[in-house]
C-alpha cells in the first residue's frame, strides 16, 4: 500500500470520469476523499505538482495529457524519476531523490511517493 499521497495518485489515475475532467480536478477529488477534514493536506503542492507533471508528460495511463501549467521543479523531479525507473538504474525513493534533486537541498516532500505508487501499480507508460 502506498502512503496517502501515493494513494491519492492511484485514486486520481483510476477515477472513471468524463474526458473533460482535468488532471488537477482528478487530484483534488482524490485528496478531498483521503483528507476530508484536513484542508492543509489537500493543498500540499509538491505531490500535486508531481502528479500534474506526469500527466502533462502524458505518462499516466488512463489520464488524458494535461495542458502544460507553470514550470515547477516538482514536476521536473517526477518526470526525471520516471526516466530513471524506465532505465532501471534507480529503484528506491532515496536513490531516485538523490538523482533527481541533483544537489538541491530541498527535502523529499512526497513527490516520489506519487511516482512510485503509479509505477508499482502499472499506471505509468513504460515506453
Amino acid at each position: 500500500m502506498a502512503n496517502k499521497f501515493g494513494e491519492a495518485a492511484l485514486i486520481a489515475a483510476r477515477l472513471e470520469v468524463p474526458a473533460q475532467v482535468t488532471a488537477a480536478q482528478r487530484w483534488d477529488t482524490a485528496v478531498r476523499q483521503l483528507y476530508p477534514d484536513k484542508p492543509y493536506m489537500q493543498k500540499k503542492s509538491a505531490p500535486k505538482s508531481a502528479f500534474l507533471g506526469l500527466c502533462e508528460a502524458g505518462v499516466v495511463k488512463g489520464v488524458a495529457v494535461a495542458e502544460p501549467g507553470a514550470e515547477n521543479r516538482n514536476k521536473e523531479y517526477a518526470v526525471k524519476a520516471v526516466e530513471l525507473l524506465r532505465a532501471g538504474t534507480h529503484k528506491t525513493i532515496p536513490a531516485l531523490w538523490t538523482a533527481v534533486a541533483e544537489g538541491d537541498e530541498a527535502p523529499h516532500a512526497a513527490q516520489l511517493d506519487v511516482v512510485m505508487a503509479l509505477w508499482k501499480n502499472g499506471l505509468i507508460v513504460t515506453a
